[in-house]
């Protein structure tokens, strides 16, 4: 239903813009307002991204990660190890 509806408006839209630069005297007007909505819509777009990367903090350098990455391996090492001896059977008892 949704997909009708785009296409029966998108087709009145064209047909109703065409009248309107051929069959009537608003033919300059209505093509400075389209190149005003063209280019406030590619400006608004780049003024987005431009605010998005101003107000994005930057990433942390590849260095601090990696710390970060040995240091929870160090501490996996060091769980593992323990698991691993506190499984160990103790040899000195009697079953």
């Amino acid at each position: 239903m949704v997909g009708l509806v785009l296409l029966v408006v998108s087709v009145v839209v064209i047909v109703a813009y065409a009248y309107v630069m051929f069959a009537t005297h608003y033919a300059l007007f209505l093509l400075e307002l389209t190149g005003v909505v063209a280019v406030a819509v590619v400006f608004g777009i780049l003024a987005w991204v431009g605010y998005a990367l101003a107000t994005t903090p930057p990433p942390k350098p590849i260095e601090e990660i990696e710390k970060e990455i040995e240091e929870e391996l160090k501490k996996l090492e060091q769980e593992t190890k323990q698991q691993e001896q506190t499984q160990r059977p103790n040899p000195n008892s009697s079953d």
